[in-house]
């Protein structure tokens, strides 16, 4: 077994790819439409996507602008190779930085959060990725 994505629920789906490939870096794999029952997907991610690796499931739902986010939702985590520098080009690209890179509280791994154009969490946690190469560059 293994994940295959998370559905995130966005109110536009064209600023929320822009998010996604220019300051995030993913690749947009795949997208539909369903005019019938008024939803749109986007599928991004790195690497080419399943199987190697999840993605995340843009949905938009035609004319809903927003959601509620609810009390249970956390956050999307994303490896990357040097926090810190993640964090300068997500900012130079118009990305928003809500906890700057640093050790995590108690411990030694370096985290940071940004937030997508909707509101939603996304932490990065710098990981040694020399043997396979993943996430922002």
């Amino acid at each position: 077994m293994r994940i295959l994505h998370t559905m995130l629920r966005v109110g536009d789906l064209e600023r929320s790819i822009a998010f996604y490939t220019q300051v995030l870096g993913m690749a947009l794999l795949r997208r539909s439409e369903n005019p019938e029952h008024r939803y749109s997907l986007a599928f991004l991610g790195f690497e080419g996507g399943n199987p190697g690796q999840a993605e995340i499931e843009l949905t938009y739902n035609w004319g809903v602008t927003q959601y509620e986010h609810g009390s249970a939702y956390g956050h999307i985590a994303i490896g990357v190779p040097d926090a810190y520098a993640a964090c300068e080009r997500i900012k130079a690209a118009g990305g928003r930085v809500t906890r700057e890179a640093g050790p995590v509280l108690g411990g030694s791994t370096v985290i940071a959060f940004v937030t997508d154009p909707d509101g939603y969490k996304i932490e990065l946690i710098q990981r040694d990725f020399a043997a396979a190469g993943a996430g922002l560059r």
